[in-house]
């Protein structure tokens, strides 16, 4: 263990209460023990107890908003520093990797059960709910639309924000416990649901939500304005180099846009965000990346209008202030009556969020208001057999929260499998 590990080790306070994990961590993992692990040396007890709580230790430990999840709870932030449990996690993953411990070592066997579960879709909510299943001796099909998965862990982040070898070997492990995959599947044109549901006794969605949400402002339907998600998914960029982009949006598909762009060659690129900076929902270390980048920040602006005759020109914006209404949780941004300005650009990127594909709408499951599937608090959409996860289901938009519904989903499924084993045999 390198000097700089072990400094990071020794400076977790071993809490008792254990805010890093019960309040921090959507999967709540027992941050404290595994670093204990570490600090005796006993990385395979320290991938053993990761295991317990997630199967993407190698990935949320790069990716996830540390410092508004673990390391925001963790106790020596209070006066200091918190203990740096992303790099910690990371470190297990790849030691555990290094040295070939698998995922399925670390599970007791259990007898295989004569139940089958179809997933359809292989990222986060997907990969997690199969390996939760699976562990529990339930045979398991993954359908996936492309020929690898990961889902957006592959296509929705960049190789430089996290390695794509790093998803590889995170799925590796993952199938070595046995799951089946079905490649080039995809729900709404090779794969129906009525087909699933005559061949499996359960089904988990988990096909995401990837289409980009729109402004609705005049001339978005003009040549150059792209959808982030899009872009981000399919790698099908326009020629950047001397050009100027404006990036629209404050999370980390718009940084992840605009780092990725300018790393393509734009000469100029600018993330117009409608609120204060201390209101972007961005990790800071992304933000300070992509300011180190050569990244423009517009804060506190929102485009009104795109001109142009049949592709982009120019954009009409106008500056906003930040106002307290009332039942509203935070400052709401507010138009400034003739602070409108006008400026050239070549593309515009809306990185505004995301819906779910249209034909969600025609797989006969009850919706809510904005397009996503109603689940209720065990997972269940309005057809008992098929329960849902992820963004599909509205879950809270990052890695390990889609993680955590998928084995959330996977305890309820067993449940239900269970119950519906005994009504057979009744």
């Amino acid at each position: 263990m390198n000097e700089q590990i072990t400094e990071k080790v020794n400076y977790c306070l071993n809490c008792k209460v254990k805010p890093c994990s019960l309040k921090g961590c959507p999967l709540n993992n027992d941050i404290p023990t595994f670093i204990q692990a570490i600090k005796k040396e006993d990385y395979k007890e320290a991938y053993n107890i990761l295991s317990k709580t997630t199967v993407l230790p190698g990935v949320c430990g790069r990716i996830c908003p540390h410092e508004k999840q673990c390391q925001g709870s963790c106790v020596r932030g209070i006066k200091g520093e918190p203990v740096s449990i992303g790099e910690l996690e990371a470190f297990v993953f790849d030691k555990a990797n290094n040295l070939g411990y698998t995922l399925k070592e670390q599970y007791e066997e259990k007898p295989k059960k004569d139940k089958k579960v179809a997933i359809i879709g292989g990222g986060p909510a997907g990969l997690t709910c199969s390996a939760f299943l699976a562990k529990e001796g339930i045979d398991v099909t993954i359908y996936e639309k492309y020929s690898y998965l990961g889902g957006l862990l592959m296509f929705g982040i960049p190789e430089f924000r996290l390695p794509k070898n790093i998803v590889k070997d995170t799925v590796d492990k993952i199938l070595e416990l046995g799951i089946n995959v079905e490649y080039e599947k995809e729900l709404g044109k090779n794969l129906t649901i009525d087909e699933l549901s005559k061949k499996y006794d359960a089904i988990f969605l988990s096909i995401g939500a990837n289409i980009s949400s729109k402004m609705g402002v005049e001339g978005e339907e003009l040549e150059g304005v792209y959808g982030g998600n899009e872009l981000l998914e399919y790698n099908l960029h326009p020629q950047y180099k001397d050009k100027k982009v404006i990036v629209v949006g404050g999370g980390n598909v718009a940084m992840d846009c605009a780092r990725t762009i300018k790393k393509l060659g734009a000469q100029d690129v600018t993330i117009v965000y409608r609120r204060a900076e201390e209101q972007m929902p961005a990790e800071k270390k992304e933000i300070l990346d992509a300011k180190e980048e050569g990244i423009k920040f517009a804060f506190q602006n929102n485009i009104v209008k795109i001109l142009g005759k049949e592709k982009v020109e120019k954009v009409e914006l106008i500056k906003t202030e930040l106002v307290k209404k009332e039942n509203e949780t935070r400052l709401v941004p507010i138009n400034i009556e003739n602070s409108n300005y006008i400026i050239d650009v070549d593309y515009i990127v809306m990185a505004l969020g995301s819906k779910p594909q249209n034909f969600v709408k025609d797989l006969g499951l009850e919706l809510n208001k904005w397009g996503n599937i109603n689940i209720n608090e065990r997972y269940q959409t309005s057809n008992e057999k098929i329960f849902a996860g992820g963004d599909l289901a509205g879950i809270k938009g990052t890695v390990a929260w889609a993680a955590n519904s998928g084995r959330e989903a996977a305890k309820n499924i067993i449940e239900y499998l269970e119950k519906s084993g005994e009504n057979e045999i009744e």
